[in-house]
C-alpha cells in the first residue's frame, strides 16, 4: 500500500523532523511512505475574510496539483479536520484494512496549514478524519498521524503495542 501525506508548510524544529523521520522510517516495513509539502502563505494579523479565503485558494490549488480526481477506485482522500468524524485507532486500522481489502493501494492523508483547508479539497475528500474538536499546530498533527497510522499497522497485524 501506498500512503502520502500531503500537508501545508515545512517543518522547521528538529524534534518534529526526528519523530516524523522515525515513524516514517516504522513504517516502511508496511506501506511506501511518501510525505509531500505544498507551500504555505504568511497570514497577516486580523487577516480579512477575503484574505483567509485568498490564502486557503492559494494553499488549496497547490494541495489539488497532488489529489487525483474522484473516481479513481484504487486512490482514497482523507482529510484531516476539525469538524470530521472521531474514531478510535482500532477503527482507524479497520479503515485502512478495508480500503486494502477493497482493492485501494493509495491512500492519501492532507492536512491543512493554520487556517484550515479550502472547501474544494474538503469536498474532494473520501472521509473527512477528526482527531480531536482541539486545534494542533500542523507540525504536531503530522507526528501525531503517523504514529497512528503506524498504531494501525500494528492492530492490522496482530502485533503488540502500547494501549
Amino acid at each position: 500500500m501506498k500512503i502520502d501525506i500531503l500537508c501545508v508548510g515545512k517543518i522547521k524544529e528538529k524534534f518534529f523532523r526526528d519523530a516524523i523521520a522515525e515513524y516514517t522510517k516504522r513504517l516502511g516495513r508496511y506501506a511506501s511512505m511518501n510525505i509531500i509539502e505544498v507551500s504555505d502563505e504568511k497570514t497577516p494579523d486580523n487577516a480579512s475574510e477575503n484574505v483567509i479565503m485568498d490564502i486557503l485558494d492559494k494553499e488549496g490549488s497547490r494541495l489539488q496539483k497532488y489529489i487525483p480526481d474522484k473516481g479513481q477506485n484504487d486512490t482514497y482522500v482523507i482529510t484531516l479536520e476539525i469538524n470530521g468524524k472521531e474514531i478510535s485507532s482500532e477503527k482507524l486500522a479497520d479503515k485502512i484494512a478495508d480500503l486494502n481489502v477493497s482493492g485501494v493501494s493509495h491512500i492519501i492523508f492532507v492536512i491543512g496549514g493554520s487556517l484550515g483547508l479550502h472547501p474544494d479539497v474538503t469536498k474532494r475528500a473520501d472521509y473527512h478524519l477528526s482527531f480531536s474538536p482541539m486545534t494542533f499546530p500542523h507540525q504536531l498533527m503530522r507526528v501525531i498521524l503517523l504514529e497512528q497510522i503506524y498504531r494501525s499497522f500494528r492492530i492490522i497485524n496482530h502485533e503488540p503495542y502500547h494501549k
